[in-house]
């Protein structure tokens, strides 16, 4: 379900003192990166993430790839950094 700009609005001043949990570097999205991006989001529903280089089409493709392979809400994008919002997922 797509957050509205009310709840956008409010996760990202949550999110205002969050620093990044995740980095993706040169070596660039790896399955391992996808695993602790989910371990993270499952930990704290709402995180940061850096993407690294120079190309800003390149890093905006890596995001928004790492937010479909972990089925996360794009909260917000500024510059190199990527707000992503995942709901935990009730335990049984």
């Amino acid at each position: 379900m797509p957050l509205d700009a009310a709840q956008k609005k409010k996760l990202k001043q949550a999110a205002h003192h969050l620093k990044p949990v995740i980095r993706i570097g040169q070596k660039g999205m790896r399955d391992s990166l996808v695993a602790e991006t989910e371990n993270c989001l499952n930990q704290h529903e709402l995180i940061k993430v850096h993407v690294a280089g120079e190309d800003r089409d390149e890093r905006v493709a890596l995001g928004e790839e790492l937010v479909a392979r972990v089925g996360a809400e794009l909260v917000h994008r500024i510059g190199k950094v990527f707000i992503l919002y995942r709901k935990k997922k009730e335990e049984t």
